[in-house]
């Protein structure tokens, strides 16, 4: 199967996208963490801060207070037991965390380039089993770092720099070559709320996309037929962020990633992943590897564009202030509901502040936009309605420069929309609000490639993180689904005559508490 086709396929025709054949082995599964063997580990404080609003931060980071800061970016927060409803399996138990993952896999793992006193400087592996750090590779490399960054950032003045990686085959396992869209999206939502928690303690974060590959995995030390870095985050107590280069500047210091790759030696380390038999997943071992940036030559910016305002009718919203919320209950009760979602109708005011509060938190620094005064926005959000006091029902694209909703197609589309889902796990007649994030139709790979539709789906999962916590410190809660319609949502929209495509859907409303058990893992 050609990329192409491939990417097609995993957007538009999942079912083929995905082996007939294939079977979950739910026994030999992996674990959702990666865990070193024979490798010196740094304990991290467990007395976790119980709320981050108004949180005092030295000017100098800890280490007490980077494993604070990396449990509330995703160490194991909780443990649940509950019962399903299914002969196959009827009681199910999960360590969750403040993100949501598609099936509860977490195909994501943390690194952390760290510099601080009483702490050896040096690549560690953040172990969410144990919250422990393990050092993975002694010494100074702000130097290295930066040359695969293209020298866009000022590592010398960072106390740390995270890589965001997946492990292919932590669900490939259960999703097959699907799970190449999942792992765009979980490292997105990962990174939302990095970026969110980052703010909290008064970091400095900028997001890379764009890193010579092959360095960063070398530096890691990551075999990328199993695993490969997708994002690059420095973290600073002052203003470090992505510069904004011109492409010339970087074509002047050319760097590759085997040239990088020699000064350093090779480094592997045993870990264990649980599953006795891995199958082989090719098709991801291609994406990846036709993603992978070889020179700094290869890096580039997107202009930003002015969006092209829609015909139809705007209803243009109160201006609001953004919404003062701790962000630990946010996360604490953040909930996924299925069939546990209950019908009210939300007032005018509450679909304001959600919007509102999503598209101002969701601005980031990063190294693609071409000004970081006024970053642009590579997704937005398109919502259907349904029982919001003074809206009429109806699919409506958000424009957040106006702050006003445009109107697409009235009338009540939850029939439309659960006829169009894959798996029935969500009534979405029980839902007032079913939200879409929209982003260009070919993923961004006219101007970044194969690594653009990767981008897109992490650009994607940040705007999701955003619009969960928000909807959760509303009292709502919200489903991220994959198993959709896309042409169907793409046509309810009118989004074939802007060259968009719906990238997730995300129901959101009032919901009932489950019936399970679970506590919290703090101290």
């Amino acid at each position: 199967m050609g990329l192409e086709t491939f990417l097609n396929n995993l957007h538009f025709h999942t079912n083929e996208a995905t082996s007939s054949t294939w079977e979950v082995n739910w026994e030999d599964g992996p674990l959702s963490y990666k865990l070193y063997q024979d490798l010196p580990g740094i304990p991290l404080s467990s007395e976790v801060t119980l709320t981050l609003k108004n949180l005092e931060v030295s000017t100098e980071p800890n280490l007490r207070e980077i494993g604070h800061f990396l449990w509330y970016v995703f160490g194991i927060t909780q443990f649940c037991q509950s019962t399903l409803p299914t002969p196959e399996i009827n009681f199910m138990q999960s360590y969750r965390r403040f993100v949501p993952s598609g099936g509860g896999l977490y195909p994501n793992e943390l690194y952390i380039y760290l510099k601080m006193e009483n702490v050896p400087t040096g690549i560690y592996h953040y172990d969410v089993a144990h919250h422990r750090l393990v050092l993975l590779r002694e010494g100074h490399f702000d130097s290295y770092i930066a040359q695969t960054l293209g020298n866009s950032c000022d590592t010398s003045a960072c106390f740390g720099v995270i890589f965001v990686s997946t492990m292919f085959w932590k669900n490939f396992f259960k999703y097959h070559n699907f799970s190449y869209r999942l792992q765009g999206l979980d490292a997105g939502v990962l990174i939302g709320q990095l970026l969110e928690v980052a703010k909290r303690f008064h970091y400095t974060s900028g997001v890379h996309f764009q890193f010579l590959d092959r360095a960063i995995n070398h530096l890691l030390g990551l075999s990328e037929q199993e695993e490969s870095v997708y994002a690059v985050i420095p973290l600073s107590v002052n203003s470090v962020t992505p510069q904004s280069n011109n492409e010339n500047d970087a074509t002047d210091k050319e760097v590759s990633a085997t040239q990088l790759c020699e000064e350093l030696p090779v480094i592997h380390h045993n870990h264990y992943v649980r599953s006795r038999k891995i199958a082989q997943y090719p098709m991801l071992i291609q994406m990846n590897e036709a993603s992978m940036l070889e020179s700094t030559r290869s890096f580039h910016k997107i202009k930003s564009e002015t969006n092209r305002m829609r015909d139809g009718q705007a209803l243009v919203l109160p201006r609001i202030k953004r919404m003062s919320y701790d962000l630990t209950a946010a996360c604490q009760n953040r909930f996924s509901p299925e069939m546990d979602f209950t019908f009210r109708k939300i007032s005018q005011e509450q679909l304001t502040t959600l919007l509102h509060e999503v598209t101002a938190s969701f601005a980031y620094q990063n190294d693609l936009d071409t000004n970081l005064e006024e970053p642009a926005s590579r997704v937005s959000i398109y919502v259907c309605l349904f029982g919001v006091e003074g809206i009429q029902n109806g699919a409506y694209h958000y424009d957040n420069d106006a702050h006003a909703l445009r109107q697409v197609h009235l009338g009540d589309h939850r029939f439309l929309l659960q006829s169009g889902m894959t798996f029935h796990n969500v009534n979405i007649f029980q839902v007032p609000l079913c939200l879409h994030v929209v982003g260009d139709k070919n993923h961004l790979k006219r101007e970044l490639g194969y690594r653009g539709y990767r981008i897109q789906q992490m650009e994607a999962g940040i705007l999701v993180q955003k619009l969960l916590l928000a909807a959760s410190a509303l009292g709502l809660g919200g489903h991220p689904l994959l198993g959709f319609d896309v042409n169907l949502c793409d046509e309810l929209y009118r989004l074939d005559s802007e060259e968009k495509t719906s990238l997730i859907q995300i129901p959101i409303g009032f919901y009932r508490q489950r019936p399970w058990l679970k506590g919290s893992l703090h101290s």
